[in-house]
């Protein structure tokens, strides 16, 4: 059994959040996180042992395509779309100082 949630217990919680709560929150969050421990607790008692771990509730594939070797364009071709090039590269605004 965990021990019983506080206001004040919210209120510190909230200050290393660094979340601001008014005092009418206190209350009202102290409750739900209540019970949400008490859910969690009750899954706590549930006998698992017989159960297989799984990363996920349904079976999963590969969604990607396969990948295929293509003829790309070249640097000639693709520096023509550029707006601003030097040396064949992109020129971009600097975004970092």
């Amino acid at each position: 059994m965990f021990n019983k949630i506080t206001p004040q217990n919210v209120k510190h919680i909230a200050s290393l959040s660094r979340i601001h709560l008014r005092d009418e929150e206190l209350d009202r969050l102290a409750q739900d996180l209540e019970r949400i421990l008490g859910y969690v607790e009750k899954l706590n008692k549930v006998d698992v042992s017989k159960i297989q771990p799984t990363t996920h509730p349904l079976p999963l594939k590969n969604v990607y395509r396969e990948d295929n070797v293509k003829e790309s364009f070249s640097q000639e071709r693709v520096m023509k779309l550029a707006i601003k090039s030097h040396k064949g590269s992109f020129q971009v605004p600097k975004v970092i100082e």
